[in-house]
């Protein structure tokens, strides 16, 4: 799986939440300041050539349609930076979420939590 660019991430999270789209339906859900149509549809293109959506034909328009999911494409992400920043330490990337994000006791509690059953089920 590639690496998606800025662009191409927040048009996915479009694709990702409302489902099948036309590219004039990604404009309004994208952050000022807008690109333009012909941008976004270039940008569409291009996710399409990376295998992330494919398009069904409406006579001379296409709607576009995620191939790849969006957890598909979190665990990939999650893994890239996993490998790149914290040595594949999954405890080295907890610690310095923990740290930096300053948890409160509730989150600690939970992670705590889902920490023991994840244990439980590889036992």
């Amino acid at each position: 799986m590639k690496e998606l660019t800025k662009a191409e991430e927040q048009i996915m999270q479009v694709i990702w939440a409302i489902g099948p789209v036309f590219v004039k339906e990604i404009l309004p859900e994208l952050p000022e300041p807008q690109p333009a149509y012909t941008t976004v549809s270039t940008v569409v293109r291009i996710l399409e050539s990376k295998g992330f959506v494919d398009h069904h034909v409406y006579g001379t328009t296409h709607q576009y349609f995620a191939l790849i999911s969006k957890e598909e494409y979190s665990h990939f992400s999650m893994k890239k930076m996993l490998e790149n920043y914290f040595d594949g330490s999954l405890k080295k990337m907890v610690s310095a979420f923990s740290r930096k994000e300053k948890l409160n006791l509730k989150e600690m509690e939970d992670l705590l939590q889902l920490i023991e059953k994840l244990k439980d089920r590889k036992v």
